[in-house]
């Protein structure tokens, strides 16, 4: 790197302001408290649809209706780099498969479109492992539909995340979720690379790695990949 390509990305650092939707959920809440305590960012925002609690010290918080593309478009303006982590679960929609799809693909969507129109440079994205536009499974299609959406637009860098079991403390109570935390990390090792569990805390290290290298194009990261991208961050 020259000298004039490392003032460049300096001076780009120091004014850059980093969004997040869905700071409320494991993934989203790391990326929060990582982001406010990263020099690297001067502005954190955290877009939601209600105030919550534990939000980090400096974070700038902003509630709006994600109905409203007007309101929605002035929250995302002025991004350089956007960290999509929402997501909800049938149990919260009381199975309301239209109200899932707002969530799990609308916002999304939104997000990014936001970001196009606003001229944001990077829009990081949790997907999931298996997601595909062709599945049956209604979670992996929404998730492979708002994948396919978001490369058809012009975002200069985009990376998507694709954890599989996803490991941390949430702050709701998941059966299933929590009775497979158990047993699978002893046997995560017999596991195709890309399905092993992963902390919801790696995944967000991992989101601001990409952000920060903002390579062009539109990347997809797996269980190694985000790895690899943790170790580089450290380095």
């Amino acid at each position: 790197m020259t000298a004039t390509t490392t003032t460049t990305a300096a001076s780009a650092a120091a004014t850059a302001t980093a969004t997040v939707i869905g700071a409320t959920g494991l993934i989203g809440g790391h990326l929060a408290e990582l982001l406010t305590k990263d020099d690297y960012f001067k502005k954190v925002r955290l877009i939601t649809r209600r105030m919550h609690e534990n939000t980090p010290p400096g974070a700038e918080v902003v509630i709006i209706d994600f109905n409203d593309p007007v309101a929605f478009r002035s929250a995302v303006a002025g991004s350089n780099a956007v960290f999509c982590a929402i997501g909800t679960t049938r149990k919260k929609v009381k199975g309301d498969m239209d109200a899932y799809r707002k969530v799990d693909h609308d916002i999304p969507v939104n997000t990014a479109r936001h970001c196009q129109e606003a001229g944001c440079r990077h829009f990081a994205l949790v997907s999931s492992v298996g997601a595909s536009a062709k599945s049956g499974n209604f979670y992996l299609k929404f998730k492979g539909e708002v994948e396919e959406a978001v490369a058809l637009m012009s975002i200069p860098s985009v990376s998507v995340f694709r954890p599989s079991m996803l490991m941390g403390k949430r702050n709701e109570f998941r059966l299933a979720e929590e009775i497979t935390k158990i047993f699978a990390p002893p046997l995560s090792f017999l596991f195709p690379a890309k399905y092993r569990p992963i902390k919801g805390h790696d995944v967000a290290q991992a989101m601001i790695a990409a952000a920060k290298r903002a390579e062009p194009g539109f990347r997809v990261y797996h269980f190694n990949e985000m790895k690899a991208l943790i170790k580089d961050r450290e380095v």
